[in-house]
């Protein structure tokens, strides 16, 4: 027969202090991990829910990025009036030239600086995102040094408000809007119109042009390979959605530093576990002795240490997901590793993330409870009543 659980949950209840001292050793190893988890997926979310799947994105070919792009003039002209494009009511080309930037702001707690995507942008290209909402000013007018900010760009940097004004090189802008663009790697960005940026900045050509195609399958497929084979050219053409999904991978280092971090911490938890548990059984020889009297096999023994320690470490594991709790939707920022400027996002803790900080606790739990059960299970019958 096997030992009653009520047993395990008295004993953890008798030793309070030791239990709640690795529970929280447990809960906090957890809690990292999922917040870490929770950073990388924030990220990741951010770039997959960017872009319109009815837009293609044209840059130059061998460019990883729209920064590192480069469209000359005469490309966008012959470009934008290809065959398969779509055109608005009044029978121009859905096609939009755009250039990024790179500037350097000073943060709003004055803590340093970070580098800052300006894009130029043109009043085709805000038609093309039809997840930008504008909630406070105006649209920036051309000619004026103008521009709109994101939400997030506004909370994080400072002169970043509506009215208020931040220097670039030569060139001072002034806010007159702020924008919200449904979490999407949009919300890292400060937009100016394209041509004003071209001369602001000293560039001859433009990074990017974000086209809509006709709605057909097999017309869309024919025009990318025309427009890639065209020598003239020599571009790169891919779905707008396809482009920011490559861009996921700026989430890799923060993956790979959490499950470093994840391994040494869940090493230090588990010798707590492993600890609490051989404590256990040294202050509990008699118990041990006399479960075997009564008829416990060394099995029975062996399972119900075993599942005392799972127990321990899934309650810290539920501790340390309820500290994680609070960091869902929080605005963080990063470096993306592909165009050098900080990217806002969220923290995204998701009922699955949870579950795999359960999982992660209760195997933390049995790698601590392994060798203390056996330890329990081996103790000879008489020489554990003869202890004192």
């Amino acid at each position: 027969m096997a030992v009653p659980l009520k047993y395990n949950f008295r004993n953890l209840r008798v030793r309070w202090r030791l239990t709640l001292a690795t529970m929280l050793g447990i809960a906090l190893v957890v809690a990292v991990f999922v917040m870490i988890m929770a950073l990388a997926r924030g990220l990741k979310a951010t770039y997959v829910s960017t872009g319109d799947p009815r837009n293609l994105l044209v840059l130059r070919k061998g460019s990883t990025a729209e920064s590192s792009s480069q469209i000359t003039r005469n490309e966008v002209r012959l470009i934008k009036y290809l065959d398969g494009i779509a055109r608005d009511t009044d029978g121009e080309p859905l096609a939009s030239a755009e250039i990024l930037v790179l500037i350097n702001l000073d943060r709003l707690d004055r803590t340093g600086t970070a580098n800052v995507l300006v894009r130029g942008i043109g009043p085709v290209g805000l038609r093309l995102r039809t997840n930008i909402r504008l909630v406070e000013g105006r649209m920036f007018r051309p000619g004026l040094h103008e521009c709109v900010v994101s939400r997030k760009i506004a909370n994080r940097f400072a002169n970043c408000r509506v009215g208020e004004q931040f220097r670039s090189g030569r060139t001072l802008w002034r806010v007159v809007g702020i924008f919200e663009a449904a979490k999407t790697a949009y919300e890292s960005e400060i937009w100016v119109d394209a041509d004003e940026a071209r001369d602001v900045f000293k560039r001859n050509f433009y990074g990017s042009i974000l086209i809509r195609p006709v709605e057909d399958t097999a017309a869309v497929a024919t025009m990318i390979k025309r427009m890639e084979a065209d020598k003239q050219l020599s571009i790169r053409v891919l779905p707008e959605t396809e482009y920011y999904l490559e861009q996921t991978k700026t989430a890799a280092p923060i993956q790979w530093l959490g499950g470093v971090l994840a391994v040494v911490m869940s090493i230090g938890a588990a010798f707590s576990a492993m600890n609490t548990m051989y404590a256990a059984v040294s202050a509990r020889t008699r118990e041990i002795g006399t479960l075997r009297v009564l008829g416990f096999r060394r099995r029975h023994i062996y399972v119900s240490f075993l599942l005392e320690s799972v127990i321990l470490a899934l309650l810290g594991g539920a501790v340390g997901c309820l500290f994680s709790l609070p960091l869902n939707g929080m605005a963080t920022g990063t470096m993306s590793w592909t165009t050098f400027s900080e990217v806002a996002f969220e923290f995204r803790i998701t009922p699955e993330l949870l579950m795999k900080g359960m999982a992660f606790a209760l195997v933390m739990g049995v790698l601590g409870g392994l060798l203390p059960a056996r330890l329990a299970a081996r103790k000879p019958v008489l020489d554990a009543l003869r202890s004192a």
